[in-house]
């Protein structure tokens, strides 16, 4: 049987399209270009947040003092000044790190791809959380990944079922143990060892993704998964050479329109995902690297976290207060104590792809949590994104969630 092309392109592709599909949060945040939907959908920062005049200010001073070097070319693994303020926090946080162990990217999003290019072959196994960040099933999919998902509840991975997982000979573990994307969990500390254990014993590393680790509203830091790697591992001089490939960014913390993003990673890690940037956009941009130094040296960053939290918790707790005021019995959720999103479970049965469309009829919208299992499942689940409406916006848009979800409970 001839094939019938719908365009003369279509039989140009590369084989990897097949696997690569739009994300559903991209699609739904058109959805925010309407004045009358309240999206609870984007994973969006608060833009009252944004330190707009300090960015003003750095500017001008950039341009004013290195103008003709910020809108060069620059370093393939980031403007050096940075790299060291990075490695700094780094080590005061987490583990003891260098600028060798640090390399800038554009967005944490392209950290994800970079990993995809330089571990990946076809048909390679993934063990992560299901659910987990659908934005790193879209990075790795291209390359023909194949997921083997270990069972997640309220604390994050079910670590306790990862070695059956790791008997299959995966290529690494990805995990989000800071109130995690979807499902707003944290991996307790003793999880969080019981990890750098097993990964040892099996010798596959792990990729840590936190974008959201400075976010948190309530409880005690917990270290990360870096830091009690390189504590398992014993002194390192100040270079890491670990197991463990941390992510993080700057888009939750200054603002997501810099594209910054950046790796922590043993310097022989670093050195090939640079290779990897190389082929791919030679370098972040240099002029938002300039600013973003310019901009969180001096203690800045510090003090601007603080108002975030009070910010992003505020409108968590307007939420939370609105689902236990509203919300129909049977539909439940998780309280996270930080990052961006609950996580709303629906009684057995229901779709919320199917809900979200009387939603929408509401002007009202969410992402439904199904994308987010790598393998499928889910139906009954959804994400909700507290740090963009203001807290007057959230409540008008979850008494309409409300009146959708009951409708749609009774009607189920």
């Amino acid at each position: 049987m001839q094939t019938i092309w719908e365009t003369p392109w279509d039989y140009r592709y590369a084989h990897r399209m097949q696997r690569m599909t739009s994300s559903v949060i991209r699609e739904l945040l058109k959805l925010t270009e309407q004045p009358d939907i309240i999206s609870f959908a984007g994973g969006l920062p608060a833009p009252e947040v944004f330190p707009i005049q300090k960015f003003r200010e750095a500017c001008a001073y950039v341009l004013e003092n290195f103008g003709p070097q910020s809108l060069q070319y620059g370093a393939t693994d980031g403007y050096l000044p940075l790299r060291e303020m990075i490695a700094r926090h780094t080590s005061r946080f987490s583990a003891e790190v260098n600028a060798d162990n640090i390399l800038i990217t554009s967005g944490s999003q392209q950290a994800l791809d970079f990993i995809g290019r330089l571990f990946i072959n076809r048909g390679d196994y993934i063990v992560l959380e299901s659910p987990t960040y659908l934005g790193a099933l879209q990075a790795w999919n291209a390359f023909g990944a194949q997921y083997i998902p270990v069972r997640s509840d309220e604390h994050g991975m079910v670590v306790d079922e990862l070695e059956a997982a790791l008997r299959i000979g995966p290529k690494f573990i990805y995990v989000l143990p800071n109130f995690q994307n979807p499902g707003g969990s944290t991996l307790p500390l003793e999880r969080r060892k019981q990890l750098v254990k097993i990964a040892d014993k099996y010798g596959v590393p792990i990729i840590e993704d936190d974008p959201y680790g400075q976010l948190r509203y309530e409880g005690e830091h917990i270290p990360s998964i870096v830091s009690l790697d390189s504590e398992y591992r014993g002194p390192n001089g100040g270079h890491y050479s670990g197991n463990v490939i941390y992510l993080s960014t700057f888009s939750k913390l200054l603002a997501p329109g810099l594209r910054l993003g950046w790796v922590v990673a043993p310097p022989e890690v670093i050195q090939k995902l640079a290779v990897t940037k190389q082929a791919a956009d030679l370098h972040t941009s240099s002029f938002n690297q300039y600013v973003a130094y310019e901009v969180a040296k001096g203690g800045f960053l510090d003090e601007h976290v603080k108002l975030i939290r009070a910010t992003y918790k505020e409108r968590r707790d307007v939420m939370i207060e609105m689902m236990e005021e509203m919300f129909p019995s049977g539909v439940t959720w998780r309280k996270p104590h930080g990052g961006m999103f609950l996580w709303s479970v629906l009684p057995e049965g229901m779709d919320s792809s199917e809900m979200l469309k009387r939603a929408i009829e509401r002007k009202v919208a969410f992402v439904p949590g199904e994308p987010f299992h790598p393998n499928g499942g889910g139906k009954n689940t959804l994400r909700l994104n507290f740090s963009y409406s203001s807290p007057e916006i959230i409540r008008e848009g979850m008494a309409r969630l409300a009146e959708t979800l009951k409708e749609t409970v009774i009607s189920a």
